[in-house]
């Protein structure tokens, strides 16, 4: 999977143009591997025009190749108390499954760099697997804050990073938007957003004591047929207008459920 998950990243439609050294690069030049013909669009190279696919087109038709050059990745995973939940297993052990998916991309001279409560992880002078090791077993005294680790990637990530982001975005409003749009115009981002685990079935009946997984405050709740109806369509909508925000802000997105984090991870790049 790693060698498909690198090839997708690398043809991935959502990699902004003209990114700059350190960075994956879509390069339009002769003698390197040939990606795709696309439309011309302003700023091309005209010699990397193909006239040939031009005639039969009818439209200027641009040649475009893949540079072989080092990626710069970057890791953003939510540890707060609600990932801790789960029918079988913590969502956390899925999200940290699809982190370590993540980084094993990483090939020789490529920078790893992670964003957690603690700031930034960026290992001096590693490089590749050493890099990707440090990484995605970095520990964090503080619980990660996403919008505040968004809005430390926008200020410090170079432009073209691949950016993932592991979370249930519960703390991720329309208030974001604006951050949201300015990473997916910057960087290449994919977010995985964790699923709740009892949307499909919630199995409480009655008079049941619940416990608020990121404050341990408990309260007790009386659970009729109508309420877990309408607990379960709150949590399909929420989903859905956690996807679209993403979506519209020009990310990657899939959803994680606890079973296996690498198959959410190779979903997102259209891989199965």
């Amino acid at each position: 999977m790693r060698e498909a998950l690198r090839a997708a990243l690398l043809r991935g439609r959502n990699r902004p143009r003209n990114l700059g050294a350190g960075s994956p690069t879509i390069f339009r030049g002769d003698g390197l591997e040939f990606a795709e013909l696309r439309e011309y669009v302003a700023g091309d190279d005209p010699r990397r025009i193909d006239w040939a696919a031009t005639a039969r087109a009818g439209a200027l038709q641009t040649r475009v190749v893949l540079e072989d050059v080092a990626l710069t990745l970057a890791g953003i995973l939510d540890d707060s108390g609600s990932m801790r939940v789960g029918r079988k297993r913590p969502l956390g052990e899925a999200a940290h499954q699809a982190l370590a998916g993540w980084f094993q991309i990483a090939a020789s001279d490529d920078r790893c760099v992670r964003v957690t409560g603690d700031g930034l992880v960026a290992p001096p002078g590693m490089r590749g697997e050493r890099s990707a090791l440090v990484c995605a077993n970095a520990p964090s005294r503080t619980p990660t804050n996403v919008p505040e680790a968004l809005a430390l990637a926008s200020a410090v990530l170079p432009r073209g990073t691949a950016l993932l982001v592991i979370s249930d975005f519960l703390d991720c409003t329309d208030a974001h938007r604006a951050l949201l749009t300015a990473l997916g115009t910057r960087l290449d981002c994919t977010a995985l957003v964790a699923q709740d685990p009892w949307e499909a079935d919630l199995p409480l009946r009655g008079f049941v004591t619940m416990r608020d997984a990121e404050t341990g405050r408990t309260e007790r709740f009386f659970f009729s047929p109508r309420a877990r109806r309408r607990f379960q369509r709150a949590a399909r909508e929420r989903a859905a207008a956690t996807m679209h925000r993403f979506h519209a802000a020009g990310w990657r997105c899939e959803g994680l459920d606890e079973a296996d984090g690498a198959r959410a991870l190779s979903r997102a790049f259209g891989l199965r």
